[in-house]
């Protein structure tokens, strides 16, 4: 996947998810109910692994 994105597209990636999991955060603290939690807390690992290997990549970049 970040093989094939420029230093530029990464970092709108990156954006794009820092900003999905602060409302994935605020999403989760407005709702109650474990199987809502719980597909809210797998969606904010999710994006935050993604986060983690353009982070890893782009820094390889540089």
């Amino acid at each position: 996947m970040t093989d094939e994105l420029s230093a530029s597209e990464m970092d709108d990636r990156i954006a794009i998810l820092r900003d999905n999991i602060r409302q994935l955060i605020e999403q989760a603290a407005a709702q109650s109910g474990a199987g809502d939690e719980a597909r809210v807390s797998d969606r904010i690992a999710e994006q935050t692994r993604e986060l983690e290997q353009l982070l890893e990549a782009r820094e390889a970049l540089k």
